[in-house]
């Protein structure tokens, strides 16, 4: 059997998910009957990530092969989530996926909406979209337009990092990450 993980958040970024484990080279991908969110996880977490959940409409991110032990690894890092399979058909990308295939995502039934104590914080926006900016900015925007909640608060912490997997953004990349979240957030 071979485990594939369709990522919609950081694990977009692969400076980001090789801090977890190795993966294949991402493939884009669209996933068909979820929604993204920005929401909280558990009280755990210091910050509300991207979560998803079944439902109307699509969402854009990567495929990614993991081995056995990625996949462990990968159910370490999404605490707080369960890991549920997509169906092949329910994604479209260049992939071609057999019998033998099992594609993974990480949901969260039910988000609860970030809050001042949980807010979204920059740096974890900034490692989202530098990995969508690996594929292309329009990727980039599709993200922010399939993505709910923008107006929820949302703290600039890249003066000091709170989000622990941070990987792979560059000074050059804030410009084009602040205008996508100002228009989203307009």
């Amino acid at each position: 059997m071979t485990h594939y993980i369709f990522g919609y958040g950081s694990l977009m970024n692969s400076a980001s998910r090789q801090l977890t484990s190795q993966t294949s080279a991402a493939i884009p991908a669209t996933a068909h009957g979820f929604k993204r969110y920005w929401g909280k996880v558990d009280d755990s977490y210091i910050l509300s990530p991207l979560v998803v959940d079944r439902g109307e409409g699509s969402v854009n991110g990567v495929v990614l092969q993991v081995s056995d032990s990625g996949l462990a690894e990968f159910d370490r890092r999404e605490r707080g989530y369960h890991r549920v399979s997509i169906a092949p058909e329910k994604l479209d990308c260049e992939q071609t996926f057999t019998s033998q295939d099992t594609v993974w995502v990480y949901i969260k039934d039910a988000p609860e909406p970030p809050c001042s104590l949980s807010p979204i914080m920059q740096t974890y926006v900034d490692t989202v979209l530098a990995g969508c900016l690996e594929i292309s900015e329009q990727f980039a925007k599709q993200f922010v337009e399939q993505t709910v909640g923008w107006h929820f608060p949302l703290e600039n912490d890249r003066h000091q990092p709170k989000y622990g997997n941070l990987a792979g953004v560059k000074p050059e990349h804030h410009n084009t990450i602040d205008a996508l979240v100002a228009e989203a957030r307009a």
